[in-house]
């Protein structure tokens, strides 16, 4: 017997997977809900909104992201390059994977949603604007990891982490515009010389 959890849990699956392969602006809602194989009233009864759906979709990135990519890349017990460096490449294998499935690279669901609806919805720019914060000090506490180790020299490393998280957005939205995975691998270790200013004083 299907509990309404399931039923939840539908719509969220079937909406992740056609806003990251489509657009927020592609996908209705009848949509979602026949995919998901869920009335319409249902629906409401989980979601009063697409934007509420959304915002739910965008937190359950989250998730697979962490599992996915940063927590196999982010590892306390490697050196804060050996972290970075694993980064670039549990994207690659993740937007590889992506293309070996459907035949499409579909890029950063963030940077997706970000491009499209950041100047539509405040709302969902502040949900993107969050998480995509919480993603980029993942990159500065590794930095701060390599300053401390003396893998890198001083350098504001938040400065850098922001470049370098900008470094990795532009990167796959290339690969996307190109349907190339490959281009992560072939490119993306210049994201690791990226180094902006020098420490502040303290």
């Amino acid at each position: 017997m299907k509990t309404s959890t399931d039923t939840r849990q539908r719509l969220l699956d079937s909406a992740r997977e056609l806003l990251y392969s489509r657009s927020y602006g592609n996908v209705g809602v009848k949509e979602i809900c026949d995919m998901a194989g869920v009335q319409k009233g249902s629906f409401y009864h989980f979601f009063p909104s697409k934007q509420e759906l959304t915002l739910a979709v965008l937190d359950e990135f989250f998730i697979i992201s962490k599992q996915e990519i940063f927590s196999r890349s982010f590892r306390p017990e490697w050196s804060g390059m050996q972290q970075l460096k694993a980064l670039l490449e549990n994207i690659y294998v993740f937007q590889k994977s992506t293309k070996e499935q459907i035949g499409k690279t579909l890029g950063c669901p963030y940077g997706n949603m970000s491009s499209e609806m950041s100047t539509q919805d405040e709302i969902i720019r502040q949900r993107l604007n969050g998480l995509l914060q919480q993603m980029e000090m993942s990159l500065k506490t590794a930095l701060d990891q390599a300053l401390h180790e003396g893998e890198i020299a001083p350098c504001n490393t938040a400065a850098t982490a922001a470049a370098m998280f900008a470094f990795i957005e532009g990167l796959m939205l290339l690969a996307k515009t190109r349907n190339d995975p490959e281009l992560i691998r072939e490119i993306g270790a210049a994201m690791l010389t990226i180094r902006i200013g020098e420490q502040a004083a303290t």
